[in-house]
């Protein structure tokens, strides 16, 4: 319960010259070549979208986004251990302006960095062909600095004590004590 207050305090009301971030990573965002290209929608039919395709590797995508204004700061590491997140950590610290604290909010479920990583696989890599790693470390870089030039604040509405409320509700199903 204390976590959750105190997450939920960073998202409601976040300290001055603070920055909170929260971070998450995607693990093994294939380079995939694909043998023909894609086919555009038309009347009457789908898009087309072989299922053939050449393997090139893979990255792991790290982001971390701010709660305040939502830009997005990535990095595209060849793999996922503890010495890549830490690179990618100080990535971070490089990328923010000197005189602020960091809180950095990890491992946050299907959330704010979550939600974006949908949004980059639906917009801008499900459906791609990259003949390289690197091909699609450059769309993924493409795809930050437009998201970020049109990016939007995290609005959070919930409090610590509605998420405790749902949480004791969802124990009583759980444990079958709904009734």
């Amino acid at each position: 319960m204390e976590k959750v207050r105190a997450i939920v305090g960073l998202y409601l009301n976040p300290p001055d010259k603070a920055l909170v971030l929260c971070v998450g990573e995607k693990s093994q965002v294939p380079a995939l070549e694909r043998t023909q290209p894609v086919l555009p929608m038309g009347l009457g039919y789908v898009e087309g979208v072989t299922h053939d395709y050449y393997r090139h590797g893979t990255t792991t995508l790290f982001a971390a986004r701010d709660t305040l204004d939502g830009k997005v700061i990535t990095s595209c590491k060849p793999r996922h251990r503890h010495q890549e997140f830490l690179a990618f950590l100080n990535h971070l610290d490089r990328s923010v302006p000197g005189g602020l604290d960091i809180h950095l909010i990890a491992d946050n479920y299907g959330t704010h960095v979550e939600r974006w990583f949908g949004l980059i696989t639906q917009q801008a890599i499900r459906r791609g062909s990259f003949r390289s790693v690197g091909e699609l470390g450059q769309k993924i870089d493409a795809y930050v600095a437009s998201y970020n030039l049109h990016r939007h604040p995290l609005v959070w509405t919930a409090t610590a004590d509605s998420i405790l409320a749902k949480l004791q509700r969802l124990r009583k199903v759980i444990n079958g004590t709904s009734r």
